[in-house]
């Protein structure tokens, strides 16, 4: 009896550019609200206002986040900060040892 009244977590799942540009046209269409077709599909209301808000956001009618491209390239550009960060501490590190290795 500990269950009772506790739901256990929805899996994640993984959705296709298309299957989210239809849903996102679906919600734009205006015959349903947000919450309608995230019922329909089985789907959450709030994966639902994200899928829109960043269509929203690529289409240029919204400016309040980062379009799908620039996120793209703040996560490229992290990676490349982190790979130059590593080889920084790579460089101080020998320069350690030699400055050691000189004395």
């Amino acid at each position: 009896m500990e269950n009772v009244g506790k739901k256990r977590p929805r899996p994640r799942r993984a959705f296709t550019s298309e299957f989210k540009a239809e849903i996102v046209e679906l919600c734009q269409r205006g015959d349903r609200t947000v919450g309608q077709v995230a019922r329909d599909f089985d789907l959450t209301e709030t994966a639902v206002r994200a899928w829109v808000k960043q269509a929203e956001l690529d289409a240029g009618t919204r400016s309040d986040g980062l379009t799908s491209d620039e996120r793209s390239e703040l996560a490229r550009l992290r990676a490349e900060y982190r790979r130059l960060q590593q080889d920084v501490d790579i460089l101080k590190r020998a320069t350690a040892f030699f400055a050691r290795e000189t004395r």
